[in-house]
């Protein structure tokens, strides 16, 4: 169990706010680091669908760029009807985007596998940061033979009202939750922030067209029956996010 918050994220990001609050400086440095990776032939397309991300999106995308792989990549932007000024943020990035009026995640998942580049799909959340191994060590797993969906692992930042340590204590408890699942029911430990799949099986089945919470864990039942589906259990692509995703188990308690 890890008791800190991880040191190589940036936490100077973390103190914006607006899009007019970050520096210009470090939005060139995120930029020019996202171009000097990606791919004009990329093996996997990394998509990130946003909704009113317009700071968030820097983030999660600074810690994309500080990615190391050998695995050729792009990354695909959709913007999910945003009202806020998240695609000028993709404009100063440099980035590929689509538009999905539709809102939803399933939606705006459907748009973005639909508009890859990639044979394999990895998805990523922009209120996420994500380790500098995270797309090969995600992408080595799918890549293995008869693969053809793989699910991350994440942790909770500690903050005052939730210490590290009490956090690390339920992150152990879940993740013997996530190991009994994966026996007989592994399209549970699907979750948008961490995961990736075989994009013609993907584009087969499809995403559910309306606003509802699981469109993952339903993509990847549906992909079961092509593959196996692969539990990525190494520390090198557990990501880590905030408590707005704490926020949709419920409580620390009632997530207990």
């Amino acid at each position: 169990m890890n008791f800190k918050n991880p040191k190589w994220v940036d936490y100077e990001l973390m103190q914006y706010i607006t899009l007019d609050e970050v520096p210009e400086q470090l939005i060139e440095k995120v930029r020019d680091r996202l171009q000097s990776k990606v791919s004009n032939e990329p093996l996997i397309t990394v998509v990130l669908s946003v909704w009113n991300e317009e700071v968030n999106i820097i983030r999660c995308l600074d810690s994309i760029s500080r990615n190391e792989t050998t695995i050729p990549f792009d990354i695909l932007i959709v913007d999910n009807n945003s009202k806020d000024r998240t695609q000028e943020s993709i404009e100063k990035l440099g980035l590929s985007s689509v538009f999905q009026p539709i809102q939803g995640c399933g939606p705006a998942r459907e748009m973005g596998q639909r508009n890859a580049k990639g044979k394999y799909i990895l998805f990523v959340d922009a209120d996420c940061y994500y380790p500098k191994l995270w797309i090969e060590t995600m992408g080595r797993g799918l890549l293995q033979e008869g693969v053809v969906f793989v699910c991350g692992k994440y942790s909770f930042f500690g903050t005052p009202e939730n210490p590290r340590w009490m956090m690390a204590i339920y992150e152990f408890a879940r993740d013997i939750m996530v190991e009994v699942k994966q026996i007989r029911r592994p399209y549970l430990n699907a979750y948008g922030m961490s995961m990736g799949y075989v994009k013609e099986y993907g584009l087969k089945e499809g995403y559910v067209q309306r606003n509802i919470r699981g469109e993952d864990g339903r993509l990847c039942f549906d992909l079961m029956k092509y593959g196996k589906i692969k539990l990525i259990r190494s520390n090198k692509a557990r990501i880590w996010t905030g408590n707005r995703t704490l926020g949709k188990e419920g409580t620390l308690v009632s997530a207990v």
